[in-house]
């Protein structure tokens, strides 16, 4: 029997990079998987490779930022497996300006991407996860645990040039953390935090302008010139940026069974790179 046999994890922005790491290593310990990304291909192959590894896994293609996406994301799950256990916060992408050169629509992005989105997908689990921990706890007497990773970051907690938008987010996501810890706990869930330093995705991967996403119809300049990369390498304690395993290693710490009183917390996985 596995680790996290029979649980059902939401995971956003799961198509690609931390996500996918994050969900098949947690469908690698028994969870079953609703896939989200901006792309239904991707998202579709995410999916496939999680049924691989014998568990289930359904898709939810859709924008996080749109208002009705947390509605959305949560009936995916309760339609296809009836229950949440376990909701990581993950899909999010840097855009990037010095503050003067930061437009509203970056600014407002940021936040949408960073904070609001995982609001709004926490807000539309509440009533689900409320009633199943108040029938478990008049049955049996205690609600059976659940969990909540958000994703933070190390510009989050101690900002970084050219990211107001996202280091803003980013702190912010941390404050909803420990709200929803503490009006949670009677559920006997345990909500935390990731914030993660320098990994190797494609938003820092490649030279800097040389690959892009597309938000929107807009196209974003993802990537770090090798210099800059070179230089965060060398303020990081362990020599170099972590990969998007060791990322969802940090994440499924908190899920697994003895972090069960663990709560409130943001763990730094960053090999020791502080800002």
């Amino acid at each position: 029997m596995k680790i996290l046999d029979g649980k059902v994890a939401l995971v956003s922005g799961s198509g690609r990079g931390i996500g996918k790491a994050i969900a098949l290593k947690l469908a690698s310990a028994g969870a079953n998987v609703v896939v989200n990304d901006l792309d239904e291909d991707v998202a579709r192959a995410t999916a496939a490779e999680i049924e691989g590894l014998g568990v289930r896994a359904v898709v939810c293609v859709g924008d996080v930022t749109d208002p009705a996406f947390g509605d959305t994301f949560v009936s995916a799950a309760v339609v296809a497996f009836g229950t949440i256990d376990i909701i990581i916060n993950n899909a999010g992408y840097a855009w990037d300006s010095v503050l003067q050169k930061t437009s509203d629509e970056q600014w407002i992005a940021m936040l949408d991407v960073h904070l609001s989105a995982p609001f709004r997908i926490l807000r539309a689990a509440q009533p689900i996860i409320s009633s199943a921990a108040k029938a478990e706890i008049e049955q049996y007497g205690r609600a059976k645990r659940r969990t909540v990773v958000n994703i933070s970051s190390v510009s989050g907690l101690g900002g970084n040039p050219g990211q107001a938008g996202y280091a803003a987010g980013k702190a912010g996501i941390v404050g909803l953390t420990k709200t929803v810890m503490k009006e949670w706990g009677r559920y006997n869930t345990t909500v935390n935090a990731v914030a993660f330093g320098a990994i190797m995705t494609r938003m820092t991967a490649g030279e800097a302008g040389s690959s892009t996403i597309d938000i929107k119809g807009k196209k974003i300049k993802a990537g770090v010139s090798d210099e800059i990369l070179e230089a965060m390498e060398k303020g990081i304690p362990l020599g170099r940026a972590g990969t998007p395993e060791e990322a969802a290693g940090a994440v499924y710490l908190l899920c697994m069974p003895e972090a069960d009183y663990i709560t409130g917390q943001v763990i730094v996985a960053g090999g020791g790179w502080q800002l």
